[in-house]
């Protein structure tokens, strides 16, 4: 089944942003690429345009967000949490309201701090953390949460500073030491020192 048929079937043929069911599209929910249905939303073509900055904001429309951030689907409560942090940055006071009501697991929230500072840096190829401060080759991280190191038996627990950053052709991804070894590390799972 395609990405676009799953969307279509989790959705029931409507926008899950907004319940729209005109011109719907697949939306990968930044920074992720949108290469599996878990990591994308069904959205109609007005919010389509004003995510990807086609169109102004239309605040009003986006009261929407008030129901959808409430979804049981971690993309769509990824994407409501980055528009309703891009709203409050933009004054809106109710959009704020909204954000302080709202939960994320860690992971969810990682996910969308990191994708507001994809989206509001325009998309450019930057590395950044969870916080979304620019990383540099050099730069010292820390870990944010124990991660499993897949071929070399440990974990690189929590809060571990990995010194000496080098940076990938992926902006996802940084390279550094760990236990003596160097691993590849996402940059959604570490903040700078």
């Amino acid at each position: 089944m395609s990405i676009e048929s799953t969307l279509q079937q989790r959705s029931n043929n409507t926008c899950e942003l907004c319940s729209s069911t005109t011109d719907l599209t697949v939306y990968a929910v930044a920074p992720k690429t949108g290469d599996h249905s878990d990591d994308c939303v069904l959205t109609c073509g007005t919010c389509t345009e004003q995510l990807n900055g086609d169109a102004d904001l239309n605040m009003t429309h986006w009261r929407c967000l008030n129901d959808s951030m409430w979804s049981t689907v971690p993309a769509v409560q990824v994407l409501a949490f980055q528009q309703l942090t891009i709203l409050t940055q933009a004054g809106e006071t109710w959009a704020q309201d909204l954000l302080d009501m709202m939960y994320l697991e860690d992971d969810a929230k990682a996910w969308g701090e990191s994708g507001i500072a994809h989206r509001t840096a325009g998309g450019d190829s930057e590395a950044i953390d969870s916080n979304g401060t620019k990383l540099a080759a050099g730069d010292n991280v820390y870990l944010i949460k124990d991660l499993q190191v897949k071929g070399a038996g440990f974990t690189a627990k929590q809060g571990t500073t990995v010194r000496g950053i080098s940076l990938t052709s992926n902006p996802d991804h940084i390279e550094g030491r760990v236990n003596g070894q160097k691993i590849v590390i996402l940059t959604k799972f570490v903040k700078k020192v």
